[in-house]
């Protein structure tokens, strides 16, 4: 799958967290949310080139189960992603491995990819089995200081506000500078399956 179309898929990322005890008070959220692109969570095989009806499948497969674990050193945060491939084929009379290629991807304001790697993840099926699973780790590095606004958005942010205050109903994130700093230093982990053009169309029409 090319760049431009993982940025038509790719969930855009919002690094603002919600409201502590003072709900007019903005946290933010550092650590890089981690998702599964839209059409690229799940891949389907089939039995003859070029036939996508539903009587030339060959197996299905879906990741399920992403967990994100973020660490921050003080200088990178690494977020450790671990998922898994729950799988099921239509042919169960023997034992076979599938492969499937996977993709991690570093995303930075929801549009520019700024790191990708690829893996696989290869699921076992014992004779007479139509189901089976697989795991998969990935790891992504962003340096922490990408992550950090400019101290004076960082105080609009987190400026605790009272009710009766002039701009207590203001949204910081209404205003342009502070939205740009904040899509800037927003930071999203992506992880799917890598698909080719003909995946990633029948996918799209599902």
């Amino acid at each position: 799958m090319s760049f431009r179309n993982l940025a038509i898929v790719m969930t855009a990322a919002l690094a603002l967290a919600g409201c502590n005890k003072n709900p007019l008070q903005v946290t933010r959220q550092i650590c890089p949310a981690v998702a599964v692109p839209a059409y690229t969570g799940d891949v389907t095989l089939f039995t003859r080139a070029g036939d996508m009806n539903a009587d030339a499948i060959d197996m299905v497969a879906a990741v399920t189960d992403v967990r994100g674990t973020c660490v921050d050193d003080g200088a990178n945060l690494t977020t450790s992603v671990h998922f898994d491939v729950l799988a099921r084929r239509n042919d169960s009379s023997a034992a076979r491995d599938v492969t499937l290629p996977w993709f991690t991807a570093v995303v930075q304001g929801g549009d520019h990819l700024a790191a990708k790697q690829m893996g696989q993840v290869t699921v076992h099926f014992n004779a007479g089995q139509d189901r089976a699973q697989a795991s998969a780790t990935a790891q992504t590095v962003v340096a922490r200081s990408a992550t950090s606004l400019p101290p004076a958005i960082e105080q609009r942010l987190t400026r605790k506000r009272k009710p009766g205050d002039e701009d207590a109903a203001i949204d910081p994130m209404s205003d342009p500078k502070i939205r740009s700093a904040v899509h800037d230093a927003s930071f999203e982990v992506l992880v799917g399956f890598q698909l080719n053009q003909a995946q990633l169309a029948y996918n799209a029409t599902k």
